[in-house]
């Protein structure tokens, strides 16, 4: 059959990367970068350009295995087996702890209609709450977060502000690793704009770190009294936008009154860093003419994951920096 080309899109990460899949209408041939697509212009990371080796079945599971102990190797079965296996091992837990005692946590990669196949095994059959999935862990806190601060779940911003940013702020991602495309495309905004500042809050070290001119190491977890320090400082230099916070915004005073506790000293005590490092963080955001943050599971897989967000968020409204080119929050 005759080679054929279909645009697509890579599946991995957020970023959503144009392909072009190579194929002769039954079998993938290879995948490359589509030189078109607004997200990477031709680009792929690793994990893109290998994409059309998922597709090889001599390197998936086509069969199901089972094995009956821990210390057993597994060894190929029919299907009624291994089903009939499953089911009696959860009916036998359920009987003697309760449905309460199993749980499913399923992948982020299903379809709509297998979460609704899940939940109604789970809830329906099963009868316990206890089910999640990636899905849900990675971004629940960010759709509260831009619901409560911003009243929809929609992030305000789009690949073209890294380019025209002047100042960017990485918190709890190391991009360089896990969305290597896209801080690639930071890494050449920032060579041809080097005035622009880079802030990475992490409390490792990364890659990501080496295109930092601050990096914040906090201790982890302290992420909100971190941004409410900074807030504190951006509020007592009066570089807030009055005009913004009077036309878009509500409840100002509550939020003084919360983060007037957080004193330089104070921050600098929860959150591991220096006085100084708190003062420049807080002096490139209120003094930069656009500054764009950019945070990935570092705030998200939290307890306080939607705390994280809202007071991230914050730190936008209170200085106008949304709503323009190079400006806003960006999950």
């Amino acid at each position: 059959m005759d080679r054929q080309i279909t645009a697509s899109t890579c599946c991995y990460c957020g970023v959503g990367c144009g392909v072009l899949i190579e194929h002769d209408g039954e079998r993938i041939l290879g995948v490359s970068g589509d030189p078109a697509h607004p997200a990477n212009f031709g680009k792929l990371c690793s994990k893109g350009s290998t994409l059309h080796l998922t597709g090889d079945l001599a390197a998936r599971a086509l069969y199901p295995e089972l094995r009956l102990g821990k210390t057993l190797a597994r060894g190929r079965t029919d299907w009624d087996t291994a089903l009939d296996h499953a089911a009696s091992v959860f009916a036998r837990t359920i009987a003697e702890h309760g449905s309460d005692s199993v749980a499913f946590y399923i992948s982020g990669q299903l379809l709509t209609e297998d979460y609704y196949s899940f939940n109604k095994l789970a809830r329906a059959l099963v009868g316990t709450n206890n089910i999640d999935s990636n899905s849900r862990l990675c971004m629940s806190s960010a759709v509260v977060g831009y619901k409560r601060s911003l009243g929809a779940d929609a992030p305000p911003c789009s690949y073209e502000d890294l380019e025209s940013s002047d100042c960017v702020m990485i918190v709890g991602s190391n991009m360089a690793y896990a969305h290597p495309v896209l801080f690639r495309r930071l890494e050449e905004a920032r060579s041809r704009r080097p005035q622009m500042k880079v802030i990475v809050i992490d409390p490792r070290r990364t890659d990501t770190c080496d295109l930092a001119d601050l990096h914040l190491a906090i201790v982890p977890g302290t992420d909100v009294a971190l941004f409410h320090g900074i807030l504190h400082l951006l509020l007592l230099a009066d570089q807030v936008d009055h005009g913004f916070i009077d036309a878009h915004t509500q409840g100002l005073p509550e939020l003084k009154s919360l983060v007037r506790d957080y004193s330089p000293k104070r921050v600098s005590q929860l959150c591991g860093i220096s006085v100084e490092q708190l003062q420049q963080c807080a002096q490139w955001i209120g003094t930069s003419p656009t500054f764009l943050s950019l945070w990935c599971m570092g705030l998200n897989q939290s307890t306080a994951g939607s705390a994280k967000n809202s007071a991230l968020i914050n730190l936008h409204l209170a200085t106008g920096q949304i709503g323009r080119p190079g400006a806003g929050p960006f999950r």
